[in-house]
């Protein structure tokens, strides 16, 4: 059983200005979570967390996320070995987000496709709007069907 407890919300100076630890869950019961790398300050991921899983996270000292698509907890890396140690966790002004600064174990991957981040794709703007989209990143860094097996069905995603 967790020794943490997370704070009421009593008000915005509370909030915004006390030490108090007061995270808001959306109706979903989740919070986004941004995730970079902890040397590169490179985004690897947006992710969300339920209460067990900041509360893992911060327990263990490790990623742990709610998959919104599969509705289950997972621990990032426990299948493929990419277990993102967190390096500082940051909480932002009104506590309705997290952001970890995190290394990654074994290739550095963060990506379940294989990439390094999951944010491998550039969205043309401007006046190259309705272009393609372009991969910043050319190669993968490991093989997703080698490490989880069969790759979903998009519907499923």
């Amino acid at each position: 059983m967790s020794t943490i407890e997370f704070q009421a919300r009593q008000s915005v100076e509370q909030v915004e200005e006390s030490t108090d630890f007061a995270p808001k869950f959306g109706p979903d019961g989740l919070l986004p979570c941004i995730t970079t790398d902890a040397d590169t300050g490179e985004v690897l991921m947006l992710g969300w967390m339920n209460k067990e899983a900041l509360l893992l996270t911060i327990e263990t000292g490790e990623a742990h996320y709610f998959s919104r698509a599969r509705q289950v907890l997972w621990h990032k890396g426990a299948t493929s070995g990419l277990v993102q140690k967190v390096v500082e966790a940051r909480i932002d002004d009104d506590q309705d987000a997290i952001w970890l600064r995190v290394s990654v174990a074994g290739s550095g991957a963060s990506c379940h496709v294989g990439y390094r981040s999951c944010f491998y794709r550039a969205v043309p703007v401007a006046e190259d709007a309705g272009k393609p989209l372009k991969f910043l990143e050319d190669q993968k860094t490991f093989n997703p069907v080698e490490v989880y097996g069969d790759v979903p069905n998009p519907t499923q995603l």
